[in-house]
């Protein structure tokens, strides 16, 4: 890992998972704080800035979200959250409150590892994107202003996770064409393979929730596709 060590804030209040989750990431060269309840995790990130926030949804004092919904407020940050049960409505709330991904207990310390290190890779593609493609595209009644990073659907400016602007971008960048959802993972999250699919599904309910889901076409078993609203008579 080349560049300044990544910090990585743990936050976990089970102590043997809090543990192992800690060691792999020192393990992979990370820097390492922890923090055991929902006012501890605020509390050291305003302390200690971390990069990257590992953020487990049932936490003492304030619950995942909540905590997710606070540090994003100060700075934005990639949020891997880790959730006890596979529920759809759970991932949805953590999305819509910033986080960018998830892993579902029990999960490989491999694979928290590579998703780690795909959200930081996916920081720093979206800050090199920004300056190369500065230019506000008008798509229909969809203006993307990929500087600001910012979006307007309807005339109105519509406030995306930086997750779902980098979907709707990678959408954006071929209208009307169908991506597969390993597509989508590889070019957003940097995470190619099935195994992240869910996660894509997800956002992009995220996602039509707040632009409209007359905007993104489903095609069942292969992926989805930019629908340009707004256009001709």
């Amino acid at each position: 890992m080349s560049g300044p060590t990544r910090r990585i804030l743990v936050v976990e209040d089970e102590p043997v998972i809090n543990g192992a989750v800690t060691d792999r990431l020192v393990a992979a060269g990370y820097d390492v704080v922890r923090a055991w309840d929902g006012p501890g995790a605020v509390a050291e990130f305003t302390a200690r800035e971390p990069d990257l926030v590992v953020l487990d949804v049932m936490l003492p004092g304030l619950d995942g979200h909540e905590v997710c919904r606070r540090i994003q407020a100060v700075r934005p940050v990639p949020v891997l959250m880790l959730t006890a049960a596979d529920d759809e409505a759970d991932v949805l709330v953590g999305l819509a409150v910033g986080a960018d991904d998830y892993l579902t207990k029990p999960f490989r310390m491999r694979e928290l590892v590579a998703r780690v290190a795909a959200l930081l890779r996916r920081v720093e593609r979206a800050a090199e994107l920004s300056t190369q493609d500065p230019d506000v595209r008008e798509l229909g009644d969809v203006r993307i202003d990929p500087g600001a990073r910012r979006v307007w659907a309807d005339g109105d400016e519509v406030h995306l996770t930086p997750t779902e602007f980098d979907l709707l971008r990678c959408l954006a960048a071929s209208p009307g064409v169908v991506l597969t959802r390993e597509k989508l993972m590889g070019e957003v999250w940097g995470w190619p393979g099935a195994s992240g699919t869910r996660t894509v599904d997800s956002h992009v309910k995220a996602l039509r929730a707040k632009i409209g889901p007359e905007r993104v076409r489903t095609v069942h078993g292969v992926g989805y596709a930019l629908e340009i609203t707004g256009v001709g008579p």
